[in-house]
């Protein structure tokens, strides 16, 4: 009988037992992550092959608001031929986005105001107009790049509904980049990973749909240098292109990030004072030699005599360096020193007009041929001379002259400037005394004690 109640009792208590044990258990709704459903777009064309070696880019910069009286790319595309003849391999369009609303600087509103990052700006022609026009410089063996803005954003972007991609003032207000005064545009906040990935996807897209080849991405130094460094680690992943990459900032971090050329202001800055006669002839060489410093292995500077920051604040080139043989000086020394040359829409034909990027404002390509002649010569003997791209650089101080020479094994070129808007005497060191060869007329020359130069003169010459 005990022996029936034992086993009673644990059947009962196994029974309850298992009742506990199949009660539900309450827990919380079931959150799905939203599925990110992006997919790169298709590549649209063949990747270009002829991009150029960085040591071996000359770049033109194309303002297509000046460029032609159509304003659009179909006007650059039919001066293609012209732009090649010059001996331009690589072609810097600026902004081909739509432009936002808010134009606090008048007229037509800053390009660098980007509304739509996938857009085209149907002040230029629509996508396949820019296909086209790379396509075609393509066919001419140019490469293509577009300019990039990553700091900020026009006010009506679309992506201003995402209040946490934009830097904020202490109350919460959305600002423009401090310090600036561009308050056209709203700054971006680089600490928000959803709009780096954005980011990256629109500059992507670029190289995929229009078969661009690089960027000249602006502003550099206001976007951190981790961003640069994941996108363009992104953009490398292309293994069949090469691109073009050109950082307007000054900070060798750039080249960490995977730019191969920076922007050279201070020499920029040194050349007019030296036209102006505010600075001396030798303190270009202390300026080359600095910005030597910020260059990492295999980089290099952008030289310029102009560009569109510099037509819109100070003038035309033949404002700048006192006339049409002084702007071809500056280039000299611009193209020549160190670093790939740039030239700016209009330079070639010594363009009086201080362009502003905020109006349409046609060149009158039909002015100076001889200026547009001169600058082809500067150009070609630049692009056939190892020296002067990649040669070693020896300064020779005077107090009146910029001179230096180039070496690269045989190849030897030497260069003369008078910055001055006078006559001077160039007393020539020992060690390059003897016979040259004129570069840009081949005419044969000695060199001997005094060499006398003509206002804004420059010789050019080879072993």
């Amino acid at each position: 009988m005990n022996s029936l109640i034992i086993i009673l009792l644990t059947a009962f208590l196994g029974t309850g037992c298992g009742k506990k044990d199949v009660t539900p258990t309450k827990t919380g709704p079931v959150i799905t992550k939203p599925t990110d459903t992006y997919k790169d777009p298709d590549a649209y064309g063949t990747p270009f092959t002829g991009v150029p070696d960085t040591k071996d880019i000359i770049m033109y910069e194309v303002n297509l608001r000046s460029f032609s009286a159509a304003h659009s790319f179909k006007g650059v595309q039919d001066r293609l031929d012209s732009i090649k003849a010059l001996g331009v391999n690589t072609i810097w369009l600026m902004p081909t986005y739509p432009v936002g609303q808010l134009k606090s600087a008048g007229g037509l509103g800053s390009p660098y105001a980007v509304k739509d990052y996938n857009g085209v700006n149907t002040e230029f022609g629509n996508l396949d107009d820019l296909r086209a026009l790379i396509a075609n410089a393509h066919s001419r063996n140019m490469a293509i790049i577009l300019d990039w803005v990553a700091d900020h954003t026009s006010w009506d972007n679309a992506w201003i509904n995402n209040k946490a991609w934009y830097k904020q003032d202490g109350a919460g207000n959305i600002i423009s980049p401090p310090g600036t005064g561009w308050n056209d545009v709203a700054a971006l906040d680089y600490t928000n990973n959803e709009m780096r990935t954005a980011m990256i996807r629109a500059m992507k897209y670029w190289v995929l749909t229009a078969n661009v080849d690089g960027y000249r991405c602006d502003a550099t130094d206001f976007v951190p240098d981790d961003f640069w460094k994941q996108t363009l680690d992104t953009l490398h992943k292309f293994t069949n292109r090469k691109l073009i990459l050109l950082a307007e900032g000054v900070k060798k971090e750039m080249f960490t990030s995977g730019f191969q050329i920076t922007y050279a202001f201070d020499f920029y800055s040194s050349l007019k004072g030296i036209f102006a006669g505010t600075a001396a002839p030798s303190s270009l060489f202390t300026t080359n030699a600095n910005e030597n410093n910020t260059l990492a292995s295999g980089g290099v500077k952008l030289r310029y005599s102009t560009n569109h920051d510099v037509t819109s604040s100070d003038g035309a080139t033949v404002t700048i360096y006192n006339g049409k043989q002084g702007a071809l000086a500056a280039f000299v020394l611009a193209a020549y020193m160190n670093g790939v040359p740039l030239i700016y829409t209009g330079q070639e034909v010594g363009s009086p007009k201080q362009i502003s990027i905020f109006n349409d404002d046609p060149i009158d390509w039909s002015t100076n041929p001889d200026i547009t002649a001169a600058y082809k010569k500067i150009i070609a003997f630049r692009s056939s001379h190892e020296a002067i791209k990649t040669g070693t650089l020896t300064t020779y101080n005077d107090t009146n002259v910029i001179a230096f020479e180039k070496k690269s094994g045989a190849d030897d070129v030497l260069v003369l400037v008078n910055a001055k808007n006078s006559a001077v005497d160039f007393t020539v060191p020992a060690a390059i005394q003897g016979a040259w060869t004129n570069g840009l007329t081949n005419n044969s020359l000695t060199l001997s004690g005094k060499v006398t130069m003509q206002p804004y003169a420059y010789l050019v010459l080879k072993k």
